[in-house]
Order: structure tokens, then sequence, then C-alpha cells
């Protein structure tokens, strides 16, 4: 009897030991959060980014050799700023040769089309460019943003993409139901209905890398083979190309997150807000009293292909009061051949 008190004394003992022991250790990690809580410590795991490596193509023309010295000044400016995915650049100049923005702006040199196949159609390029650029470039990113030189970043950019789903623009003139017959000639039935065609170009396009590199020469033939079908040439006209990325995206089942705060074109959009890219492909004409001309040269204007034989001078003149703000984008300019070194009108 007095072994079995024994025994039972040292259960109750080392149980007491045991719950006083929990309530310690309980009330010390409830310490402990309270005064997480009271100092506002937050500790964070880090995420990863998810950069792109932003291309575009271009040729060696004094037109394109300004609007790619813009575009690369904003993009140094606000790659690493908070909130930007953005990775290395490469103008990939299919012009054959080197040229004398080598040194100043991440290049890679690939041919052009052989002479005589593009028609006078030079986008066609565009795509024979990316072909040759994703098959022969070590790109360390995993995606891509297909840009071009009249591009503008107004502020950073996150990678809007995930692995099979790119990020895109919606064009309001792609309309590939409105050209179905058309279309089925190189998107048969058994693809699935036309509505499968996402409403984007190439650009502005962010994508996977190992996407882009199975569409890329999709995209070339089917370009190539439009543009040697009249009615289809007749069709879609100076967006052929931009219909030859669509289809081909579709061909390999590759569909699109539209999204519209990706660009804005000016005159027509007319707030930045929160978009990412200004596209200054339309002329922009005003009167002084801030009233859009379209169509009929302004007393303010501003047009890159008033530019076409070379750059714009440094400080061009800044809109009227009472145009849109996206119209600013003058302002841009004016701050990027500002800082950029040996800008020269003309050139």
């Amino acid at each position: 009897m007095g072994c079995e008190s024994l025994f039972y004394s040292l259960v109750l003992t080392l149980t007491v030991a045991l719950i006083t022991y929990n309530i310690i250790t309980t009330t010390s990690v409830v310490h402990q959060k309270d005064d997480l809580e009271d100092t506002d410590l937050i500790i964070k795991m880090p995420v990863e980014r998810r950069l792109f490596h932003t291309a575009l193509t271009a040729t060696d023309s004094s037109y394109n050799r300004w609007q790619c010295r813009v575009m690369y000044y904003w993009h140094k400016k606000l790659s690493n700023k908070p909130g930007s995915d953005m990775g290395g650049f490469t103008r990939v100049l299919h012009s054959g040769a080197p040229d004398n923005l080598m040194d100043e702006i991440p290049t890679f040199v690939v041919n052009p089309l052989p002479l005589g196949l593009d028609q006078g159609y030079i986008v066609l390029n565009r795509p024979w460019a990316f072909v040759q650029w994703l098959q022969q470039a070590d790109i360390e990113e995993e995606y891509i943003l297909m840009a071009e030189p009249d591009h503008i970043i107004v502020k950073p950019i996150p990678n809007l993409a995930t692995e099979h789903l790119p990020a895109a623009f919606p064009f309001f003139y792609i309309t590939p139901e409105k050209y179905e017959k058309v279309i089925r000639k190189f998107f048969p039935k058994d693809k699935g209905p036309v509505s499968n065609i996402d409403p984007v170009g190439n650009s502005p396009v962010i994508i996977s890398k190992a996407s882009l590199k199975k569409i890329a020469p999709t995209w070339l033939n089917v370009s190539l083979i439009m543009k040697n079908d009249p009615e289809a040439d007749k069709a879609f006209g100076w967006v052929l190309e931009m219909y030859g990325y669509a289809i081909a995206s579709a061909l390999h089942g590759v569909r699109h997150a539209l999204r519209k705060d990706f660009m804005i074109q000016p005159p027509w959009d007319l707030e930045v807000a929160e978009k990412f890219i200004i596209h200054y492909t339309y002329g922009c004409d005003y009167d002084m009293k801030g009233k859009l001309t379209y169509g009929k040269i302004g007393e303010w204007r501003f047009d890159k292909r008033s530019y076409d034989k070379g750059a714009p001078p440094r400080n061009l003149s800044l809109p009227p009061p009472g145009v849109p703000e996206s119209v600013t984008l003058v302002k841009m300019v004016n701050e990027a051949t500002s800082n950029i070194p040996n800008w020269q009108a003309g050139e």
C-alpha cells in the first residue's frame, strides 16, 4: 500500500509540473504576440519577383532610332521603382548590321526578311525578328514584354501575365468575327469558333518565353501567307501582322487576359490615370483653345510623323491649356531628349 501511495504521489507531481509548464509557455507566447502587436512589428516573407524582358523590334532608320532612345530612357528610369517587374531590355534590330546606338541601347542584330518578301509591308519583319532573337539570344527572364518604339512607359509595370495566360491590350479595330469568312482560310473550324481569337496584336503583350517560342514561327508563317492572299491583304491592311499574331496564338490554344489598363492612345484616350504605357501612334492636333482638330493640322500639334526624317528638337512646345492629360506625353518626350546625351535634332 505504501508503494502504491508513492506511485500516485509521483504521477500527481508530474501532472502538476506538466500543467504548470504548459501554462507558463502559453502565457509566454501570448505575451510575445501582444508585444508584436504593440510595436506593430510585421514580418513578411520575401516575394519572388517574376521579371519580364522588354523587347522591341526596330530598323536603323532615323525615325525608329529617336523613338527607341526615348522609350529606353523611360524604361531605365522606371525599371527599378517599387511595383516594377521590368527586367532587361533589348532593341531587336532587324537591319542586319549594327548602327550608331549599339553603345546606348542594349541591341541584338538580326537579319531582315529576304529582299521583296515583305512586299513593302515592313512590319512583316517583326515576327521574323522575334523568331531569330528567341532562337539565338540568351534571355535570362522567363517572360517577355513585346513593346514598340513609340511606347512611353509612364509607371512601373508589374508582370500582368501568368505562365499560361499572357496579358494583352485589346484593340477596338481587331475584330475577328467581322472577317470570319477570310479568317477561316487560316483558322479551320476544327480549331473552334472564331471568337477563340482574341482582339489583340503582338504589342503590348506580356507572355511567357516558352509560349512565345511556340507562337512566333506560326505568327511569321500565318502573316506571310495572309500577305500573299489578296482577300486577306485587302481586309486587314496595315494591321495584317497583328491579325497574324492573334490567329497564331489561337492556333496554339493560347488566350489572353485583356487589360484595358495596359495602354492609352491619345488623343482618343484622355486620361493617364492608372495606365502603364502611352502609345503615340496618332497625331494630336489642337487649336489654341485646346479643342481637337483631328483630320486638320492644328495650331498646336504633335505627330511623330513630323519627324520621320530625323529626331525632334529638344524642348518641344507644350500644348495649350485645356488639352487632355494624355497629350502631356510631350513633357515626357522633352524630359527624355533633355537628358539623353548627344541628342541632335534631325538625326
